[in-house]
């Protein structure tokens, strides 16, 4: 059986009771997207996760001019215990002991160095708890000559070939619109240290665990490797919204009267499928269209003659259609219509919640389901500091004159 610490607590453990990282708590000290995205997996697998910040608050929560952060730290931060915590003063570091003593968990996204400086790396928690797992994640990890380089999701889309990957071959280099380097190491992040969560079960001992957003994001770029290894410098380094490896034909997004379609047949039975919908069966056995290699030749045949066809209907009836035939196809569809998609909300992926600062929004589930217990309620993220009672207090034993002494000396 798991071990588990005493949780920061007991408001909402009968909401977590089943899950699979119920009574296991999280020390999260870290920032917008990576670090944030692992913790709230395992908050909303059961985990008590407790949210340390500087007094100002971190960066997501004041980010951006044009009020686009309040929404992604709502996302990334439901069912977390935020508390505020000077790490810059002793006492404050001294807490933070405290924290460690007693978690099972520790996540960080500081840049590589920052907690051995403020004396509170791995080496120092661990030798207070051995059972301790420590998880960091960077742009570069802790070793190797970019060690120090500062990051970003932008930075690392760079760095790792995804921005000269994206567009078309006769334009500039475009970024990706979602920020896929650091949920790509988030989720990476969460799976080292579940792992090493499963070694402790054997062992006892923790371990210290790290990922690197350039290192979790290169096998994404499977197909472009692929091609630039058949082809080398001939391979084209953009290939629009056509297969990165230029593999697969059909395989491209194709205007609508109303907008556009997607639309993918990575096997002849499904181009033959194509055909029967669109109503050209006489056109079968052309030798352009016969495989999937020929159609990679004659790809822009393969594309006129699809759009031919999709440009006179409108793309959910051109969706209907084809995926009644079986055929991988789908609406090029806007945020507007995506947070209100029907089969994430049947699921719970997505849902509507009343939060007390943002009012009704749609929220993120966790994608981990554990089949046999229900989903752990989403709880909206908190205020800055709303947990610090709860934790400095009931959970680590502080009297209200020590808590009241700790605010006034700006250690909390």
């Amino acid at each position: 059986m798991l071990q588990a610490t005493a949780s920061a607590g007991t408001e909402d453990r009968t909401h977590s009771q089943g899950l699979p990282l119920s009574g296991i708590t999280v020390i999260d000290l870290s920032h917008v997207y990576n670090g944030p995205y692992a913790t709230f997996l395992m908050a909303m697998a059961g985990a008590e996760v407790i949210k340390v910040e500087p007094h100002h608050g971190e960066h997501l929560r004041s980010r951006g001019d044009m009020g686009g952060a309040a929404l992604p730290f709502a996302m990334l931060n439901s069912n977390k215990k935020p508390v505020t915590l000077n790490l810059k003063s002793e006492k404050g570091r001294t807490l933070l002991k405290e924290m460690a003593a007693r978690a099972d968990i520790l996540v960080e996204n500081f840049a590589p160095g920052v907690m051995d400086r403020l004396g509170v790396g791995a080496a120092e928690l661990q030798a207070i708890n051995p059972r301790l797992i420590y998880g960091s994640s960077s742009g570069y990890g802790k070793t190797g000559p970019y060690r120090d380089y500062p990051a970003m999701d932008l930075v690392m889309q760079a760095m790792c070939g995804v921005i000269n990957s994206t567009g078309y071959p006769d334009q500039p280099p475009v970024k990706s619109g979602a920020a896929m380097c650091d949920f790509s190491a988030g989720i990476h992040l969460y799976a080292a240290i579940m792992t090493a969560l499963y070694e402790r079960e054997r062992t006892g001992k923790g371990r210290v665990v790290e990922v690197s957003m350039q290192d979790a994001t290169y096998a994404s770029l499977a197909s472009n490797l692929g091609m630039f290894h058949a082809r080398g410098d001939a391979a084209p380094a953009r290939t629009g919204n056509r297969h990165g490896g230029l593999g697969i034909s059909p395989y491209n997004v194709y205007a609508a009267t109303d907008g556009y379609v997607v639309l993918n047949a990575p096997g002849d039975h499904h181009f033959r499928a194509i055909l029967k919908v669109m109503g050209r069966e006489d056109l079968k056995d052309d030798p352009r269209f016969l495989s999937r290699s020929s159609r990679v030749v004659h790809f822009a045949d393969v594309d006129e003659l699809l759009e031919s066809w999709t440009r006179t209907m409108p793309k959910a009836e051109i969706a209907r259609l084809m995926l009644a035939a079986a055929v991988p196809c789908a609406p090029v569809r806007e945020l507007s219509e995506v947070i209100l998609d029907e089969n994430m909300h049947a699921r719970g992926s997505l849902q509507w919640i009343d939060h007390p600062e943002l009012g009704r929004v749609v929220l993120p589930h966790s994608p981990l389901v554990f089949e046999g217990t229900p989903r752990r309620p989403i709880e909206p993220s908190l205020p800055l500091g709303a947990s610090n009672n709860t934790v400095f207090g009931a959970w680590l034993g502080h009297s209200e004159e020590e808590l009241a002494a700790l605010k006034d000396e700006g250690v909390i």
